[in-house]
C-alpha cells in the first residue's frame, strides 16, 4: 500500500519539500507519495484534530501552522517542547506526535560545511528574534556556546529569548550591533532581510574575526548580500539551503523507514529548480 506524507502550509505551492522527498522516495524505490496541502489558518485545527482521516502517515508543517501543530500533538519531542513549535508530525497508534527538526537542520548544515565550527566558540551573534531565531539559539546552546548575542530591531523580542533560554542569551539593540561584531567568530542571520523581494541586510562586517563563519538561513537567493559581503572579505560562509535539506531527513526516516542522505545530487536538483524559477540570484 502506498504510504502518503506531505507538507501543510498556507501558502505552500512554493515549498521544495515535495521535490526533496520525491527524490528520496525514487532513490530508495519506496512505494510512497509526498504532496503539498494548502490549509487555511481557519481550517488547520480541524485538519489536525482529525489527522487520521487525511490518509497521511505524517507531515511536515510550515508557516503559519507550526504553533497549531504544537498544540494539536499529544506527544512532543524535547526540542518541540522547548521551542513551542512543531514542523514534523506522525501517527503512533493513532496518536498525533510532533517534533521540531529545525535545530537538527541548522546544526547538521554547519557540521557538513565546517565540521569544527563550534570548537572554542565562546560567543555567537544571531540577527533576529523570531521563531527561526529560537531554533538557532537553542541549537547553539546545545553545542555549548557560552553567550549568544541576539540583535533585533525590537529589543523586547530579543529579551523574550533571554527570558526563555536564560542568561546565556544577551539581547542588544540593533544600533549596538557593530560593537558586538568586534572579534565575532560566528554570525547567523535569521531575519528575512536580504531575501528576494525583501530589503537588504546592510551591516558592516569589518569587525568580524578573520576566521569568522557567516551563515544565513535564507536560501532565495542562495548567496545573499550578507554572504556575498562576507565572501568579499575572505570569510567562510554557509548558505541556507543545507538547513532545508538536513531538516527533512528525520521526518523521512520516521515515515518511510529509511534514513536518507543529503547528497550533492539532491542539492544540485534543488538548485536547478531554483534556477528554473529565477530564484537562484
Amino acid at each position: 500500500m502506498t504510504r502518503r506524507a506531505g507538507i501543510l502550509g498556507h501558502p505552500v505551492a512554493h515549498s521544495r519539500s515535495p521535490l526533496i522527498h520525491g527524490y528520496w522516495l525514487n532513490s530508495h524505490g519506496i512505494d510512497g507519495r509526498y504532496d503539498p496541502f494548502d490549509v487555511a489558518p481557519a481550517d488547520i485545527e480541524r485538519f489536525l484534530g482529525d489527522f487520521t482521516a487525511s490518509g497521511l502517515i505524517g507531515a511536515n508543517v510550515t508557516v503559519p501552522h507550526k504553533e497549531a501543530a504544537f498544540r494539536a500533538a499529544v506527544e512532543l519531542d524535547p526540542v518541540a517542547s522547548a521551542l513551542g513549535a512543531v514542523n514534523t508530525l506522525w501517527l503512533d497508534d493513532g496518536r498525533l506526535c510532533g517534533a521540531n527538526t529545525d535545530v537538527h537542520g541548522f546544526l547538521a548544515n554547519l557540521d557538513a560545511a565546517n565540521p569544527h565550527w563550534a570548537r572554542g566558540l565562546d560567543e555567537a551573534v544571531v540577527l533576529g528574534a523570531g521563531g527561526a531565531s529560537r531554533a538557532i539559539v537553542f541549537g547553539l546552546i546545545s553545542r555549548g556556546v557560552a553567550r549568544i548575542v541576539v540583535a533585533n530591531r525590537t529589543q523586547a523580542r530579543a529579551e523574550a529569548l533571554r527570558d526563555q533560554f536564560g542568561s546565556r542569551v544577551v539581547p542588544v539593540d540593533w544600533q549596538d550591533l557593530p560593537a558586538r561584531l568586534a572579534g565575532c567568530r560566528l554570525l547567523v542571520n535569521t531575519t528575512s532581510l536580504g531575501m528576494k523581494g525583501q530589503p537588504p541586510l546592510d551591516i558592516d562586517l569589518s569587525g568580524l574575526s578573520p576566521d569568522a563563519l557567516v551563515t544565513d538561513i535564507v536560501y532565495v537567493p542562495l548567496v545573499t548580500p550578507l554572504l556575498a559581503a562576507a565572501q568579499a572579505r575572505g570569510l567562510a560562509t554557509v548558505d541556507g539551503l543545507g538547513m532545508l535539506l538536513h531538516q527533512a531527513v528525520p521526518g523521512f526516516a520516521r515515515w518511510f523507514g529509511v534514513r536518507p542522505q543529503v547528497s550533492e545530487e539532491l542539492r544540485a536538483l534543488v538548485l536547478a529548480d531554483l534556477a528554473a524559477k529565477g530564484q537562484l540570484t
